[in-house]
């Protein structure tokens, strides 16, 4: 890709459902949208924590087997450390005006971003589409997802 060739389109994979896998591609997506790029957003696995009613405005940081949290396994799984980490993350994208994350998913659907879940993964959870959040488009396989994806960069976060 030369440097005068743009990015017309992305399609970013969340599959970790820690407020760290699922922070970047919600900027992702809409720094993408913002720049006038087409941006899917397919959430598979513990991704799809982030668009289920019951549990996207209760999403925390991984303390443990995180080796970027700094600290040591033993201290990140003591009761309260996720907690704990969580409330600072929180505060901190608070007070840089980055929005909690249903509003966030709100603020890309408004701007034309497309969520989906993977099919193969809401089978596994056994969830429904009545159990994600109004934004979520369609349920779809990961053929469908490269279907849509066709032509542009597929990132995974």
């Amino acid at each position: 890709m030369s440097n005068n060739e743009k990015i017309k389109k992305v399609s970013i994979v969340v599959s970790k459902g820690s407020l760290e896998g699922i922070y970047p591609a919600l900027i992702m997506a809409n720094g993408a949208r913002m720049q006038g790029i087409e941006a899917n957003l397919f959430f598979t696995f513990f991704g799809m924590d982030a668009i289920t009613k019951k549990k996207m405005a209760n999403i925390k940081v991984a303390t443990v087997g995180n080796p970027a949290m700094g600290i040591p396994t033993l201290i990140g799984a003591i009761p309260g450390m996720s907690y704990f980490a969580t409330r600072m993350m929180k505060k901190q994208m608070e007070e840089l005006d980055i929005p909690p994350i249903p509003e966030f998913i709100e603020m890309i659907d408004d701007a034309g971003g497309k969520i989906y879940a993977c099919l193969a993964s809401v089978e596994m959870f056994k969830l429904k589409k009545e159990d994600f959040c109004d934004q979520v488009e369609k349920i779809l396989t990961v053929g469908e997802f490269y279907d849509i994806s066709a032509g542009g960069q597929i990132i995974f976060t």
